[in-house]
């Protein structure tokens, strides 16, 4: 087996890692390699043989309790020599002691139970063609007017762990476009959409109901000018499903949310969109 030398990827080089995801089909936002870097400059990884990067995977460990794992991939022609499970390793040890979640391929889940990973629930990508609605919302703010400690405390119901410097970019990286609902002065739901290789994605998406969660999806589909839209839902949410179906998305693929230990309870019920698979 021809030696894999494993470092880091540096910011300019995590689009690497977004194209490959790309082309498995993950179907990556156009502008996710500058906030993926943000969180954690020591997350990403790449293994190479003679220069060549054949595998990447990243570990972003938001505090010292909570990691998320993501873009676990070898090129096919390298698979099977062993180079998946040195780089995973690697990832794993970046981010120990944490409790480490993932979303995997359904398919591999008794390979990420070995590495003492938990199912917690599934994860269903839905998709399909909307239209912009004739007349959005008008109760709706700009996401990026709310004070951001109110988004921040909202989403610490929703996340394991603070996420202060990956939200800010994400909210204010150009081409995202986020709404907000206020009810008496309360943050009762808040989304970003952000154009993607096909279409776009809808997320995070995080609401107290269905009724105010499809009044900013509404919104955000209206900036977009509706189209191709992908929302990613946990599949325990039955209310975040039938808000999909709602907007005749049909389901696409699905994940195994997993983690390998305890985590704090979180507010699943009002998770109506998944940020992203590959950072949670």
């Amino acid at each position: 087996m021809s030696d894999l030398q494993i470092r880091n990827l540096r910011p300019e080089e995590i689009s690497i890692a977004v194209d490959w995801a790309a082309a498995e089909g993950w179907n990556p936002g156009l502008s996710d390699a500058a906030c993926f870097a943000i969180p954690d400059a020591q997350a990403f990884f790449v293994g190479e043989i003679d220069g060549e990067p054949v595998a990447t995977v990243s570990c972003v460990n938001y505090d010292d309790r909570f990691a998320f794992l993501g873009f676990y991939i070898v090129r096919e022609s390298f698979r099977g020599s062993g180079h998946g499970l040195r780089i995973w390793n690697a990832a794993i040890a970046h981010a120990r002691p944490r409790v480490i979640g993932l979303d995997g391929v359904v398919a591999q889940q008794d390979n990420y139970r070995k590495s003492g990973f938990q199912l917690a629930y599934a994860n269903i990508r839905y998709g399909g063609i909307v239209a912009a609605p004739p007349g959005p919302p008008t109760d709706l703010v700009a996401l990026d007017t709310i004070p951001f400690a109110l988004v921040e405390a909202d989403d610490a119901t929703v996340f394991p762990a603070p996420r202060s410097s990956f939200l800010r970019a994400w909210i204010n990286t150009p081409g995202h476009v986020g709404r907000a609902l206020l009810r008496d002065g309360k943050l009762a739901a808040w989304g970003v959409i952000r154009r993607c290789r096909s279409g776009h994605k809808i997320g995070p998406l995080v609401a107290d109901d269905r009724a105010a969660a499809e009044k900013v999806v509404q919104a955000l589909l209206a900036s977009a000018g509706g189209g191709e839209v992908f929302l990613d839902v946990p599949a325990v949410n039955r209310e975040a499903i039938a808000l999909a179906e709602q907007l005749g998305l049909k389901p696409v693929f699905e994940t195994a949310r997993m983690y390998t230990g305890p985590i704090a309870p979180l507010r699943i019920d009002r998770v109506f969109g998944v940020s992203s698979f590959e950072l949670g």
